[in-house]
Parts: C-alpha cells; structure tokens; sequence
C-alpha cells in the first residue's frame, strides 16, 4: 500500500497571494471596498460581462442577498433543486420563503428543467438553478419559463467559475448570480464568494444592502454629501485582505484551469475503459462547457459507493461523497409534501467523487486510476 495519503483537496497557492496581502495590509487601507475589491470586481465584469459584481465574505451571503434583492416576502414560493448545498434553501428560507424541491436530471444532478412548470404556482417567485460541478442547466427553458411566469432566475454558480452555457459565462444568464470561492473552489479565497447582478434594476440597492444598509458606496462616489441608513443590509462585504488574496489567483486563471481540466481529461480517458453498466462518468450535454471543478462518478447502489470509498480510503486516497437530498433533511423534512425524487436520492446515495486540485501530480492521478481499476464492480 502507497503510504503517502492523497486529499481530496489542496488549495493552490500561485505564490502572490502573500505579497499583494502585504500590499493591502500597509496600504493603511484593510477594510472592504478598496484597491483589490475594485480590481478584482473589474475583472469579473469585463471577463465574463457582469453588469455589476460585488465581493462577498461567502457565496452563502451572496444568495442571501439575492433572496433580499428578490424580495422574498413570507410564503413566496422558491423552486430549488433538492440535491445541493444547503446554502441554496437556506437564503431564501430565512426571508419566510417555502422551499419547492425538483428533482435532478436522469443524465446529471443538474435540475429537471422539463419538471419546473409543474412545480410552478401563484405563489412561485424565484427558480434557482444550481449549475452542478459547473455544467450548465438549461437555461433557455428556464430563462423562457421565468419570462412566461414573470419570475426572477437567480443562478447559483457556487461551482461554475469560467464555464459557459452556449457560449453565455454562467452567472450572466439570469437576473442575479452567486458565485464560491472557498478553498474547495478552483478560484479559492479560503473563504469568499460575489453577487453577479445582471439586471440593472438590482444594482443601486445591492450596493447599499452590501454596505450595511448605508449609501456608503455612493458617498464615497461623490453622489451624495453624506450617507446613512436607508434600508435593510448586512456587513456582506471582505476585506481587502482576502480580496487581495483572490487576485492573485484571478491573475492565474487561465493556467488553474488548464491543468485543473487536463486532470478532469485524463480521469476520463482513463476509467472510461473500466466502466459499464454499474458505474456511470460525467454527463456534459453539448450546451456546456466543462471547468475543470470535479471529476465524480455515480455508482449503482450505496453498497457500492461504500465499498469504493473504503478500496480507495484503504489505499490512502481520500474521496467522498457529496449533498444529501434537502427535502429529506433533518430540518426541512417534515415541511415537505411533494412527490419523490427519485434522481435526487441517487445521487445522495450513489455519487462519488475524486481528487481534483491543481497540484495533482501525474503519478498521483495515475495512482488513483489504477486503484479505481483494481476495484471488482
């Protein structure tokens, strides 16, 4: 057996993170919405044509700010997928709103966009899809059943930094977006996340809910002669050390995703010999893109994702599982009176995924294939 252990994941240092950290530190000038907030905000706006993007300490606190843009009144109904990160329930849950789960595609978690309009009521505000390990959800369905129902699209793109649905960056699709960058991200923070807005009609208020709830940001515009309280907000923003951080990594992008997809690749390539009917790759339709983000595969029962967990955790490589259907939550379980969801609970019980980081060497991914191989399906 192998002795040196394989995490799951390493985040990737690109060697300036600590020199413009030191920038930021004696600039005299370490609280949020300075020098490296507004370079890196630009870069994603001119990169992928945001119209406005704002920092944020999480991408939990980006959608919990998408859910207050939205205003989420008690009883509005917004349509989530049940296989995803609490954080996508949780923002909108916190405003009053009732949680409509969906259920994933047969092909990929994404959500069944084909199954959206019959979840959709009076009631219905928002529909948040997640673009899951950064493969684009249908958004021309989506986007055309949000404009007949007059509902908001609010995109959670936790997982989907430099990917694209036909040649759109996801994040520029709907109204508003939320986007990671904790350390698991291929753009990590350590923590971190940004409120992508694509409707003009959000950006005034996102700046001041952004800034406590104060019309800071247009003071120190020169917009007005002084600020205060005008509405409801949080502390949202970073400060200038994280978000000197993240430029660093921002200024590698290109080389992160290189290397990060030439691992998704060569997982592919490798195990697409040693897969059949039990064991089943990523699924990308031909409207998207791939990131790089995770490499997973979906095996045929618990057992067996156990079993393989166990082969690889006794050969000193660490992969996991993933979400747990939300609707089947300790919390929310008992609110829940829709029909089962059955691609949903697959995917709870079934996915696998493996290491993926930039510092992957071939011979670990090597190592990692020839150990899945090893495995008796």
């Amino acid at each position: 057996m192998d002795k040196v252990k394989i995490p799951f994941n390493k985040p990737y240092l690109t060697g300036k993170e600590m020199h413009y950290m030191y920038q930021a530190v004696y600039s005299g000038k370490i609280s949020g919405n300075g020098m490296f907030t507004h370079k890196c905000q630009e870069f994603f706006e001119r990169k992928y044509c945001f119209k406005k993007a704002l920092l944020t300490t999480s991408c939990t606190d980006a959608l919990e700010m998408c859910a207050i843009l939205a205003d989420i009144q008690p009883g509005d109904e917004v349509i989530i997928p049940s296989y995803t990160f609490v954080s996508t329930a949780l923002a909108f849950v916190r405003q009053g709103a009732k949680i409509i789960f969906a259920d994933s595609n047969t092909q990929n978690p994404n959500i069944d966009a084909s199954q959206i309009e019959e979840l959709i009521t009076n009631r219905t505000k928002v529909i948040v899809p997640v673009h899951y390990a950064g493969i684009a959800c249908d958004m021309d369905l989506i986007m055309s059943l949000a404009q007949k129902y007059n509902l908001l699209v609010i995109e959670d793109a936790a997982q989907g930094i430099d990917s694209y649905y036909k040649g759109k960056a996801l994040g520029s699709i709907g109204q508003m977006a939320a986007f990671s960058f904790h350390e698991t991200k291929n753009i990590n923070a350590g923590e971190g996340g940004m409120l992508a807005i694509n409707d003009e009609r959000f950006i005034s208020r996102a700046e001041i809910i952004w800034e406590k709830g104060t019309n800071r940001a247009e003071f120190f515009r020169g917009e007005v002669n002084k600020y205060g309280w005008v509405d409801i907000g949080s502390s949202f923003l970073p400060s200038e050390i994280i978000a000197a951080y993240l430029y660093a990594q921002l200024e590698n992008l290109d080389s992160i995703q290189t290397k990060r997809k030439n691992i998704w690749e060569k997982y592919y390539k490798g195990l697409s010999s040693w897969v059949n009917s039990t064991v089943r790759l990523p699924y990308i339709p031909d409207y998207a893109t791939n990131n790089g983000h995770m490499f997973y595969m979906v095996c045929s029962n618990l057992e067996q994702r156990a079993s393989l967990i166990e082969h690889l955790k006794n050969n000193n490589i660490h992969a996991v599982f993933h979400y747990l259907s939300l609707h089947k939550s300790p919390y929310y379980h008992m609110k829940y009176n829709g029909k089962e969801l059955i691609n949903s609970d697959i995917y709870t019980d079934c996915l696998i995924r493996l290491p993926l980081y930039y510092e992957l060497s071939e011979e670990e991914s090597d190592r990692i294939i020839n150990t899945i191989k090893a495995f008796s399906l």
